[in-house]
């Protein structure tokens, strides 16, 4: 069950997180503040499915909040261009290339050179670089 996954350490932990970054305040509102503080303060573990999933969906939306450019891009762009890059190798004959997309350090390669890529070479239409 997912209330088992959240406990209360993870939750004062993420809050101190957001806090040290400066996201606490501005990714959440008041009330989603109140019900982690509250959550923290008053709850052993949490028992509530509906508590469980508020909870799940809060620490969601601050670790979107923390996450950094370059994983926001990795996460997004990287695994498009890797997947494209992938089929592309697939098309040519090259039967490894299936595991590219997979591949964290290839996908990380492509995202960095995308936030490297001289706006020169990039694609006037759609304003992205490599691909």
């Amino acid at each position: 069950m997912i209330q088992d996954i959240i406990s209360v350490g993870r939750l004062a932990e993420a809050r101190r997180r957001a806090m040290r970054r400066g996201t606490w305040f501005r990714a959440l509102d008041g009330a989603e503040r109140a019900i982690i503080g509250l959550t923290i303060r008053c709850v052993d573990r949490i028992r509530s499915p509906m508590l469980a999933k508020i909870v799940t969906a809060t620490l969601i939306k601050l670790k979107l909040a923390t996450e950094s450019n370059v994983k926001r891009l990795v996460r997004t762009a990287g695994r498009f261009m890797a997947q494209k890059v992938s089929w592309i190798a697939q098309g040519w004959g090259n039967r490894s290339a299936r595991q590219w997309a997979k591949d964290r350090g290839f996908i990380q390669y492509l995202a960095i050179l995308e936030i490297n890529a001289s706006p020169a070479f990039r694609h006037k239409r759609a304003g992205r670089g490599l691909f």
